[in-house]
């Protein structure tokens, strides 16, 4: 576990907020303010939906709207326009953006117009095959392409291109020594919430997303989970508060006091004691819509793997929200990461110029410790530090990012 530094609290003229408008802000006096946030129906938009329920924005004078995106393309559009100040996003979309492989559908709008301001989440997602595939087990990627090549299997889902379910599954093939571009293999973008509609269909034989949806193949006994992103690399970065740059830029005071609303959620939500009632909450039709029984038993780290494939239970490495302050921050080592994969797994031609400085630009390390510190959450010392992803002991270094492109 990395080591976390301890910050003193800051002056709220940091942050542009005299001391008392600040005081005022997180008890939840002065004038409401209103935002609008993104979000889509997955397991890990639960800090928005708890910090809503449980009253963590309404203490900091805040009147937050969630709105469901349907889409992440819909989210980033509507994010980049402002009609969403800020929303519950993957991390990697706006380095997609940068990097060419998304583009906004929205015009006049900033080059880089999305900054990521903390994490959400970490752990959590998967890889779920049909049951015809259950052959190849769990949790070997060279049998899984075994199985993939025998039976003719071309077609698999994933969320949008060059997000973080587009790589665990372009990374899961690739450790199994499958290329979807020589194996004509055939990787679809598909809202989270139609993922397992488009399998039971048989328009995908596979898939890459976020919980409830690899439980549901599950509890429907047409699918089982083949890998979970968590086994590709322990406490892997996933979902961020991504905002428009107009947000951060204009109204620092409001989004300051959103970040502190929810680490709080966030706090609360980790803790094991309120995971039934986290699913409870998220799960009704407004938010996920999934069952309590299809949120929780994940959520809480036991995995029922179907297909007779057995269970598994994680603990310290099943999704989570907090991590004792180790999960909000957002690293550039991270981001960097994902612009090498992107040419490491051929969807760009080579790393973008300036990757470091484009990173810095998106990454908001430097608002996250000043709210951090005010909340009295630790803030990690590793966000350019070397760290190594489970699945094949590969080291990345962000201060050398080729040596990962030109990894085979």
């Amino acid at each position: 576990m990395p080591a976390v530094t301890a910050l003193s609290a800051c002056s709220d003229q940091g942050t542009g907020t005299s001391s008392a408008a600040g005081t005022l802000a997180r008890t939840g006096g002065g004038a409401t303010r209103k935002v609008k946030l993104g979000f889509i129906s997955l397991t890990d938009c639960a800090p928005l939906v708890v910090a809503l329920e449980k009253g963590f924005f309404a203490e900091r004078g805040l009147d937050v709207t969630l709105e469901n995106g349907k889409s992440w393309p819909t989210v980033r559009d509507k994010l980049a326009s402002g009609e969403f100040q800020a929303a519950h996003a993957l991390f990697s979309l706006p380095l997609s953006v940068a990097a060419g492989l998304s583009k906004v559908e929205v015009s006049g709008i900033p080059e880089r117009p999305f900054r990521i301001a903390m994490m959400l989440n970490n752990n959590g997602q998967g890889i779920t095959l049909a049951n015809d595939l259950a052959t190849a087990g769990y949790g070997d990627p060279g049998r899984a392409a075994e199985v993939i090549r025998s039976t003719g299997a071309r077609q698999f889902g994933m969320t949008f291109p060059g997000g973080t379910h587009d790589i665990w599954l372009r990374y899961w093939m690739a450790a199994g020594g499958l290329d979807p571009k020589k194996d004509g293999l055939e990787l679809k973008p598909i809202p989270p919430p139609d993922m397992f509609n488009n399998l039971n269909q048989e328009n995908v034989r596979g898939y890459c997303v976020g919980e409830p949806w690899n439980a549901r193949a599950v509890t429907k006994q047409k699918g089982f989970t083949v890998m979970t992103s968590q086994d590709i690399w322990e406490h892997h970065p996933e979902k961020a508060l991504l905002v428009n740059t107009g947000f951060a830029e204009n109204q620092r005071e409001t989004l300051t006091d959103l970040m502190g609303a929810l680490l709080a959620a966030q706090r609360w939500a980790d803790d094991p004691a309120n995971t039934d009632e986290v699913a409870q909450l998220i799960g009704v039709e407004k938010y996920v819509n999934a069952t309590p029984d299809e949120i929780s038993r994940r959520l809480a780290g036991e995995y029922d793997l179907g297909a007779n494939a057995g269970s598994k239970t994680f603990s310290d490495t099943r999704m989570r929200f907090f991590r004792d302050g180790l999960t909000p921050f957002p690293r550039r080592a991270h981001a960097l990461w994902f612009f090498a994969q992107y040419a490491r797994l051929g969807m760009i031609p080579s790393m973008p110029e300036n990757a470091r400085g484009i990173v810095d630009e998106i990454v908001m390390t430097d608002l996250y410790a000043e709210v951090a510190a005010r909340e009295g959450v630790p803030v990690p010392d590793d966000d350019l530090a070397p760290f190594t992803v489970n699945l094949d002991n590969a080291t990345f270094d962000p201060a050398h990012p080729e040596e990962e492109v030109n990894r085979r």
